[in-house]
């Protein structure tokens, strides 16, 4: 076997907005990934950037190294942010998909605040300190819920010149209530949640327009200095690697068994692919679905090798339910039996991403600054290593 990654760690994306908002550290949620496989002498890990698949030759391409030849090719290459046609805008916003873009959403916010303790002008520190965050799913409901935290508890007494209590935070939503997946009675807890953080919610509002000043949504205009993208996804270029048909988003089509259609030795899962289920249903682009399959993935290819020749059974997706953190003792859990919301949810949000997390070591560390941060409202991950001004000054000539 061989693994191939752009990077050397595993991430738990779960968490990757408490790295962003100052909860946790990097380490705190990914692992590296050769120490995942102590002593798995037919596994070979390779760090490099793929770039193209000659399924002709049956060899992936990999930037500045060898080809890499395969026999069965299984791709987990995920998702990207799609900004439905305007790729412009990501020039001045952010997303979240990596560590990398955890980090710099931290040294943004953070940054926010140090460099508004240093202004004069009114309107710049109140542009400073108005973070804007578009989508009202779980990763924008739960970015908007941790901003506020962040402003109004773990840094409301921290500066001389500001006060951080009155950060503007605005969360746009396109569709006509948060948290599209779940109930409904679930999105209007979240609106109400993260209204009593002081989170301006905007629904059925899209917007039309990003520059370095700031968004245009609807007839509103808001100057702000952060800008954080979460609405809507796109797959990465395997389809176009493989030269088949995709769905609207750019996900690779697979059959029952994952495979990739009308390949026998290619197979997709995760959010790379699109796969329904027998009422012919997308299923969703969930962790739990990239889970399941890789488990069932390599269920399948170990009874290849073994020499199995008969079918297995198609794929089945078991639903055990659907969790988002609002902040504090605000959550929502979506199960097969019932749906909860407030500290039981809460409770069982916690417990289930520590159980999630790949090692010990990370559950232990986690756990331990969850109930530091539950004790002190603190947040122990706030270094930033250097203020990036150039990022809080808006260039010219730059709005649509």
């Amino acid at each position: 076997m061989t693994l191939i990654d752009r990077v050397n760690h595993h991430l738990f994306q779960p968490l990757l907005y408490q790295v962003a908002t100052a909860a946790l550290s990097p380490a705190d949620i990914a692992t590296a990934t050769r120490a995942l496989f102590p002593g798995q002498q037919n596994l070979t890990v390779l760090m490099g950037e793929i770039i193209g698949i000659d399924t002709a030759r049956k060899r992936v391409k990999i930037v500045a190294s060898p080809d890499c030849p395969y026999d069965v090719l299984v791709l987990a290459t995920g998702a990207a942010y799609s900004y439905f046609g305007h790729e412009k805008w990501s020039d001045d916003s952010l997303v979240l998909k990596t560590l990398e873009d955890a980090t710099v959403i931290r040294a943004r916010l953070l940054g926010a605040f140090e460099w508004a303790e240093t202004r004069t002008d009114p309107a710049e520190i109140r542009r400073l300190l108005t973070f804007v965050v578009v989508g009202g799913g779980p990763t924008g409901v739960e970015l908007a819920g941790n901003i506020a935290e962040l402003a109004r508890s773990t840094l409301a007494r921290d500066f001389r010149h500001i006060n951080p209590a009155s950060a503007r935070i605005v969360l746009y939503e396109s569709g006509p209530r948060l948290l599209a997946a779940f109930p409904e009675r679930l999105g209007r807890y979240a609106a109400k949640a993260l209204a009593s953080l002081g989170v301006e919610v905007r629904l059925g509002i899209p917007v039309t327009a990003i520059d370095s000043r700031g968004l245009c949504a609807g007839a509103e205009r808001i100057e702000s200095a952060t800008i954080i993208w979460a609405a809507g996804t796109a797959a990465r270029p395997a389809a176009r690697w493989l030269g088949v048909s995709t769905a609207r988003d750019g996900c690779i089509r697979v059959d029952a068994r994952c495979a990739v259609e009308g390949m026998s030795d290619v197979f997709a899962i995760g959010d790379v692919a699109v796969q329904e289920d027998k009422r012919g249903r997308r299923l969703p682009a969930l962790a739990a679905v990239a889970k399941q399959q890789g488990r069932y993935l390599g269920l399948l290819l170990r009874d290849r090798v073994n020499g199995r020749t008969d079918p297995p059974a198609p794929f089945r997706y078991r639903d055990f339910g659907t969790l988002a953190v609002i902040g504090r003792r605000r959550a929502v859990a979506k199960l097969p039996f019932a749906s909860f919301t407030g500290t039981i949810a809460w409770l069982l949000w916690s417990l289930v991403h520590l159980l999630l997390l790949t090692d010990f070591r990370s559950r232990l560390a986690v756990y331990a600054i969850w109930t530091w941060s539950w004790l002190t409202y603190g947040r122990g991950a706030r270094i930033v290593a250097a203020l990036p001004v150039s990022l809080f000054k808006p260039r010219e000539n730059t709005r649509d």
